[in-house]
């Protein structure tokens, strides 16, 4: 049998997931142990007050044998003497879950639905026997309403849930890899494109000797495989090598590594790599077979840019397109349009880069002026000169930072929403809530109700009344003398003091819906409970005595709670008093002294607000810090982008450093011109993530819209950032430049 018992640490907190806390019998076989938890140190526990510990939780507090600890069972903190630790292949284990051994009494008394039965009996079956018959026979001799399933059966039942999980977590995964592969993707569109330009000369010569566009265009796309396969294999590698900590931080112990199935996984990767490497290059590769070859063979001049116009025509054409596609997404709340339409106005923009780079450069130089100096004017005509490239490098940090951007205005408004409903949910001034999974234990609101500085308390109980007509009615039950001021009811007509008497309270508008007013009789059994001595359910009649208004939660019915005895409380809702010693803050500060329970919460309305917002961070954390990886490798395209600009420009160093820079200034303008592109890539980032993720929450009823000023201020932050960092490396190499060889090179 097993339930969620909660552990303490040695600091009082709760160890382990709230959820995933599990507790359970130690089952000894005929040698005296139990083969599915078996002790790596004591022994399993024999009798009350005696518990055993998982290892991973042993290791994480320290705990040992003989070592006295307190856990929470039943709603209650209870102390016990730890008498071994335990391996176990729970599941629930490798993913920071717990799992508590007890002795079987003990485990009976807490756990089961009943004081002589139990949640699950483990049969083993007799050489020779097939475990199919072994369930057919014990099948035979159940009730109604249990079952018996081998263990081929549960081993398959267990394998579809994980599947079914693992599917979900691969589509997210293969969605992010997506996305680094996008951004990949302009990484080496853009350092093909250099490199062509590099290589203008000698694409020009193969052509004058003979070679063919298409040729050329091989010879590059050649490139581009031996690449691509060369550096996805290296990825895989490292893939691998990443989940050998990663199996034995997630399999507890259990791992063994990454498992090597075959030689698919490294030929897809291979394959994959192979493909957008080549699909990535195929562009610059074309543009490296029209280069003519007396043009490229007469001057060392770099060829003159062509127009972009047609370019920003179209750019303008698409990114308005992707706009209109998000603004139909805001009205019909259709996550496909929402995704086009954010594909859309990424390229849009993308399209749009290089006169965006422009823009900026103009912008700069209004606003800074003759501030700008020799240096940021340089600067920002290197960033201009070649603006395709500048898109390129830009776009690259452009589409991570877009998604951060969306992902984190969506966590925003989910914050907003949790904040929000946790705080209208909220009647008095503090409550007391249980963790996820636990429970409230008889008694807790008398306890609660004698702490100085309490007015009113009221357990809050749902529960469901079904209507003699067939219908259901929800209802809530409460403390009759006390949930008018604990819960900020108004009453209109009658009164709560005679819920007790087999009454019930409907709100105004429920009254007016079924036609009730006082006095009126209302037949219905409360779900699973009201049972006749014949164990059928049993009607209840309850007379309307009061007509109220309130909150929410304790709308649209009221009965006293003593009616709900099968149902447990949700909270308790709490009303502080005048005057009370240390205000609200106090109150709660004394209520947590006298309940002692770290399973159990005090809240005020900011306290529901941030428990309510806890369950999003975790996803949100993996999303961002998966996200993170696209903005990495579009800060690595800076850093090539800078490395290869520099080499192309030896001769520019060579002819500053003649007419008076130092080695400090030519640094000064790699690292300018490195935060400017930095700059744009986050502006046009942010810009687009911050329309799809309003439009993503606009199109959500009720979400409020809310831009994070502060993150935004700090993307910024972080671009002139990473355009420093990117230009470390360059800037370096650009200033040990040589003097001599720089002005004779034959480059720019």
């Amino acid at each position: 049998m097993s339930h969620r018992p909660r552990r303490t640490g040695p600091g009082g907190e709760l160890v382990g997931a709230r959820e995933k806390t599990t507790g359970t019998n130690a089952v000894p076989g005929p040698d005296g142990a139990d083969p599915r938890h078996p002790m790596v140190t004591g022994r399993a526990p024999r009798a009350p007050g005696e518990l055993a510990l998982d290892r991973a939780t042993a290791v994480s507090t320290g705990y040992g044998a003989g070592d006295r600890v307190r856990f929470v069972v039943a709603g209650e903190t209870r102390t016990g003497v730890v008498t071994g630790v335990f391996t176990s292949d729970d599941p629930r284990l490798l993913s920071g879950g717990t799992l508590t051994l007890f002795d079987t009494a003990s485990a009976r008394r807490w756990f089961a639905p009943a004081p002589d039965a139990y949640t699950a009996l483990s049969l083993t079956a007799r050489p020779g026997v097939p475990d199919s018959d072994l369930a057919g026979q014990a099948a035979a001799l159940l009730p109604a309403g249990l079952e018996a399933v081998d263990r081929a059966t549960l081993d398959a039942e267990t394998e579809a849930e994980v599947s079914a999980a693992l599917e979900k977590i691969t589509g997210l995964l293969l969605s992010f890899a997506a996305v680094v592969l996008l951004t990949a993707g302009f990484l080496v569109a853009n350092a093909f494109t250099m490199l062509s330009a590099a290589r203008a000369r000698e694409h020009a010569l193969l052509r004058a000797v003979g070679a063919t566009r298409g040729y050329l265009t091989r010879l590059v796309l050649t490139e581009a495989v031996l690449v691509g396969g060369a550096a996805a294999l290296l990825g895989h590698l490292l893939g691998m090598a990443a989940a050998v900590p990663l199996d034995r931080f997630f399999g507890a112990g259990t791992g063994g590594g990454p498992r090597l199935t075959g030689l698919m996984p490294p030929l897809v990767s291979v394959g994959v790599g192979v493909v957008v490497a080549v699909v990535s290059a195929y562009v610059p590769a074309r543009r490296a077979a029209s280069v003519s070859p007396v043009a490229a063979l007469r001057t060392g001049l770099p060829q003159p840019p062509a127009s972009l116009r047609r370019r920003s025509l179209a750019g303008a054409a698409v990114t308005v397109l992707g706009g209109l596609l998000l603004a139909a997404a805001t009205d019909t709340a259709d996550l496909g349009l929402l995704t086009c339409g954010g594909a859309v106005l990424l390229l849009g923009l993308i399209l749009l880069t290089p006169l965006c780079a422009l823009a900026l450069v103009r912008l700069v130089r209004t606003v800074a002026g003759p501030r700008l100096g020799v240096r940021g004017r340089l600067a920002a005509e290197n960033m201009c000169r070649n603006p395709r490239r500048t898109a390129a490098t830009a776009a690259s940090l452009m589409t991570g930072l877009s998604l951060v951007a969306a992902a984190t205005m969506g966590a925003a408004a989910l914050r907003a929403t949790a904040d929000a409903e946790a705080r209208a949910a909220m009647s008095g001034d503090l409550r007391v809530v249980p963790v996820t999974y636990g429970r409230i234990a008889d008694g807790t609101a008398e306890r609660v109700a004698r702490v100085p500085g309490v007015a009113a308390v009221t357990p809050r109980v749902p529960g469901e009344l079904e209507l003699s007509g067939g219908d259901w009615l929800s209802v809530t039950g409460v403390d009759p003398a006390a949930v008018a001021r604990a819960a900020g009811l108004t009453v209109h007509r009658g009164s709560l003091d005679r819920l007790g008497e087999r009454g019930i309270a409907v709100t105004r508008t429920e009254a007016r819906e079924r036609g009730w007013t006082l006095g009126t009789r209302v037949t219905g059994v409360f779900d699973g409970m009201s049972r006749t001595a014949a164990g059928t359910p049993g009607p209840q009649t309850l007379t309307v005595v009061a007509l109220y208004d309130g909150p929410e939660v304790f709308s649209p019915a009221l009965v006293a709670s003593a009616a709900l005895t099968a149902a447990e409380p949700a909270e308790i809702v709490i009303a502080a008093g005048p005057g009370s010693s240390g205000g609200v803050a106090g109150l709660r500060e004394r209520i947590g002294t006298a309940l002692d329970n770290p399973a159990l919460l005090v809240q005020d309305r900011a306290d529901a607000g941030r428990e309510a917002a806890r369950p999003v961070e975790p996803f949100l954390d993996v999303v961002h810090a998966l996200l993170s990886l696209a903005v990495l490798i579009g800060a690595l395209g800076v850093v090539n982008t800078m490395a290869m600009a520099v080499r192309e420009r030896v001769r520019e160093i060579g002819l500053l450093r003649v007419i008076g820079f130092d080695r400090r200034g030519v640094a000064s303008v790699v690292r300018r011109e490195s935060v400017l592109i930095s700059l744009l890539g986050t502006g046009l980032g942010v810009f687009a993530g911050t329309l799809v993720g309003a439009a993503a929450v606009v199109g959500q009823e009720g979400a409020p819209l809310i831009v994070p000023w502060g993150w935004l201020a700090l993307c910024f932050v972080a671009a002139t950032a990473i355009g420093v960092l990117a230009s470390l490396g360059p800037a370096r190499w650009a200033a040990r430049v040589r003097l001599l060889s720089a002005v004779q090179s034959d480059g720019e």
